[in-house]
């Protein structure tokens, strides 16, 4: 394809099935272990409360990360292995770190009264400025996956000044088409619930396989998520309209994500084609597009120390740069983590500025290699 570039991770395999599994077995076990400072919370908001857990206070004007996780998932379910991964949490202490339930979807949520009517996928982005609000943040870095990606997607449009940045996994823009929708109603008179959300999450190559994780997940996904709570989630994630963005220059009045962006999805992954057709219309200035080999459907389970470099570059071409610990190195001392903000000039050359917590800087629209060189202003395309 003309004018992308390609950048080419260091060559790590997947994680062995049964060692997914175990983790996300144990996954509480080691949540309580690593992650005593979680701190629950259950906000106000125009529609109802929100279920957060959060991790350190605001820094200055740094942002937070707002985590958001898929249908048929909760925040433990969907990032507890990627937040978990030691070179993650190299970059995330050096941030407050806000995960986001949706309505009901908690661990142990009580289920909603009958006739009880879910938040829409614009009321639930209406839901999050109480969130910032709340905890006093200035501007958040939004991970979204599936529905939660158009969740934080549709919180930036219509909220732009609060979002600095967003990686969205696994986001389709399209709404539902007739056709979809009948599809959709069909699989759910001839399938579980949990077996009809396990299509949305995993790619039909591991479905068939029937790997372990995916039967870890059909069970966490019938035993730890309120099925009545999942159904209204799952019917309005379904009932979604189409995002409404298209690249500046192609319509009159074109509304696009302001701020830089990482798309994210798997090989072969259910959502591949909306994750396409969504980069086709952002900005190209400030999108990278990630391609990720051997991570089926759910790339921040299967391939988190990948996913966990792409954040690292991410952050860098938004004025931050992380010094990470490399356990792939032998000798020489390697410096830990740190995050320095980084000022640009007017010619769009970096240069190191003090630590930390000074005025928002300026969007990047530049990503770097491993070895921090070479900027560009267009959209990669990252295969790894």
């Amino acid at each position: 394809m003309a004018g992308l570039q390609e950048l080419r991770f260091p060559e790590e395999k997947p994680l062995l099935r049964g060692q997914e599994a175990a983790e996300l077995e144990n996954s509480d076990t080691f949540l309580l272990a690593m992650d005593t400072d979680w701190k629950e919370h259950d906000i106000e908001t125009p529609y109802g409360l929100l279920h957060v857990v959060i991790r350190g206070s605001p820094k200055g004007n740094r942002p937070a990360i707002l985590t958001y996780h898929d249908v048929g998932l909760n925040h433990k379910l969907c990032f507890n292995t990627f937040f978990n991964f030691e070179d993650m949490q190299e970059i995330t202490k050096h941030f407050v770190v806000c995960h986001v339930d949706a309505p009901g979807q908690q661990v142990g949520a009580s289920q909603f009264p009958q006739g009880y009517q879910f938040p829409s996928m614009e009321q639930l982005a209406a839901m999050l400025p109480s969130v910032v609000q709340h905890f006093g943040f200035k501007y958040v870095i939004g991970i979204g996956v599936g529905a939660g990606a158009y969740v934080l997607a549709k919180f930036a449009l219509i909220f732009p000044d609060l979002v600095e940045g967003l990686v969205l996994m696994n986001i389709d823009p399209n709404g539902k088409g007739w056709i979809d929708w009948a599809a959709t109603k069909l699989s759910g008179l001839t399938s579980t619930l949990p077996d009809t959300v396990l299509s949305h999450l995993f790619s039909q190559e591991e479905l068939v396989s029937n790997t372990e994780l995916v039967q870890s997940y059909r069970q966490q996904i019938g035993n730890v998520v309120n099925q009545a709570n999942l159904q209204l989630f799952w019917n309005m994630y379904n009932s979604r309209r189409d995002l409404d963005i298209n690249r500046p220059g192609t319509v009159p009045n074109a509304k696009t994500l302001r701020c830089p962006v990482m798309l994210v999805v798997g090989d072969n992954a259910p959502a591949e084609d909306g994750v396409v057709e969504c980069n086709s219309k952002l900005d190209p200035t400030t999108t990278t597009f990630l391609k990720m080999a051997d991570s089926g459907g759910l790339p921040q389970v299967t391939q988190p120390g990948k996913l966990t470099e792409a954040f690292k570059y991410f952050l860098q071409g938004m004025g931050y740069i992380a010094y990470l610990k490399d356990r792939r190195l032998s000798g020489g001392a390697v410096p830990s983590a740190s995050m320095t903000r980084l000022a640009r000039s007017r010619t769009a050359s970096l240069t190191s500025a003090s630590s930390g917590d000074g005025s928002r800087p300026p969007a990047c629209t530049h990503s770097e290699s491993s070895e921090g060189l070479g900027q560009v202003n267009h959209t990669m395309e990252v295969s790894c």
